[in-house]
């Protein structure tokens, strides 16, 4: 044989381990593996899960208050429209009132003035008739002062004056005819 591979095959190559190497390597690797396999990874994916259970949680946590906060929201709608609907009823209801009201109002003002008038009215004619008697006063004496001037007497006495008008009464009539045939 050729002295170079003698020599190559005695000395080992740098990148190929040896055999002894690659067992206790591979034994380690194993050993390792089987303590990850049994303890870490069952501790790791424990804390995990619950992690994942935690997150769930509190995804449905944050999907009930939503739905709560939606559900507040539509009382909250409700209320608010109701409030509306209520204030309408109390304007309108309001504004009932104020026109019953001004009817009222206006009624009590036409009533009362109605009475005004009335009571007005049956003031002036009181005040009508004490005119017209104190008229008829006036002028009785008046129309007697100036027949007793006509006649020449005295008409104080109302028996007298009463024959004085009877007479001046019964010279009108006399004289009547008398005046009627001579215009004819």
């Amino acid at each position: 044989m050729t002295p170079m591979l003698i020599a190559a095959e005695e000395t080992p190559n740098p990148l190929i381990p040896a055999v002894y190497d690659i067992f206790w390597s591979a034994v380690v690797f194993i050993v390792i593996f089987l303590v990850f396999w049994k303890m870490v990874l069952p501790a790791f994916k424990k804390t995990l899960d619950e992690r994942a259970e935690r997150i769930q949680g509190g995804i449905e946590k944050a999907e009930k208050v939503q739905a709560e906060a939606d559900a507040a929201l539509q009382e909250y709608q409700k209320q608010l429209a109701d409030g509306r609907a209520e204030a309408a009823r109390m304007r309108a209801e309001a504004q009932e009132e104020g026109a019953q009201i001004i009817a009222e109002m206006k009624q009590r003002a036409a009533d009362e003035a109605e009475r005004i008038t009335a009571q007005a009215k049956v003031q002036i004619e009181a005040e009508r008739q004490a005119a017209m008697v104190s008229l008829r006063g006036e002028v009785g004496s008046l129309a007697t002062d100036l027949a007793g001037r006509i006649v020449g007497e005295t008409l104080t006495d109302d028996a007298r004056a009463a024959n004085v008008v009877d007479r001046f009464i019964s010279d009108l009539e006399k004289q009547t005819p008398a005046a009627a045939a001579k215009e004819n």
